[in-house]
């Protein structure tokens, strides 16, 4: 179906403004997925602050372009949305779930991560990374293992002595 110009203005204005705000863009395929779901996702997507927007390919593709980013977009096979936000890990994490939830409907075709395109195997290797708080929890448990070992080694030699 063809849009008006006008129509098409703000719809490359809404994709420059979500190129710009966002530090990691997803490039989402969402064929089949029925409206209840799509309502559910975009749902689930923004509590996590992440946006949802679906455009038509080429003005996607010429925001993209005239972005600068590194390497060259990736194809965009199918309906296509892009999900962006601040987070750098979240919109690939926040797709992941829905494609794991929804097979074949939903999958991750590519995106912009740290400035440059990424493949499809490069987004989700960055959608398994943890998010910030599991990462903080790994480090602490870290740091903390070596105390508790030295600790359990103490209490024995304290129990060997006490013997």
């Amino acid at each position: 179906m063809a849009i008006s110009k006008e129509k098409k203005q703000e719809i490359t204005a809404k994709l420059e403004a979500a190129q710009k705000s966002a530090k990691t863009l997803v490039f989402v395929k969402f064929t089949g997925l029925g409206g209840k779901e799509t309502t559910a996702m975009r749902k689930a997507l923004r509590e996590k602050g992440v946006g949802f927007l679906v455009a038509k390919k080429t003005l996607m593709t010429r925001v993209l372009e005239a972005a600068g980013f590194e390497g060259s977009v990736p194809e965009l096979p199918g309906e296509v949305a892009l999900a962006y936000s601040a987070d750098e890990i979240a919109p690939a994490q926040g797709v992941r779930e829905f494609e794991k939830k929804f097979k074949d409907a939903v999958s991750i075709l590519g995106g912009v991560f740290a400035g440059a395109f990424k493949n499809q195997a490069e987004m989700r290797e960055i959608s398994a990374i943890p998010g910030m708080e599991a990462l903080r929890g790994m480090f602490a448990q870290l740091i903390n293992s070596p105390r508790q070992r030295f600790a359990v080694v103490l209490s024995k030699v304290a129990e060997t002595k006490t013997s």
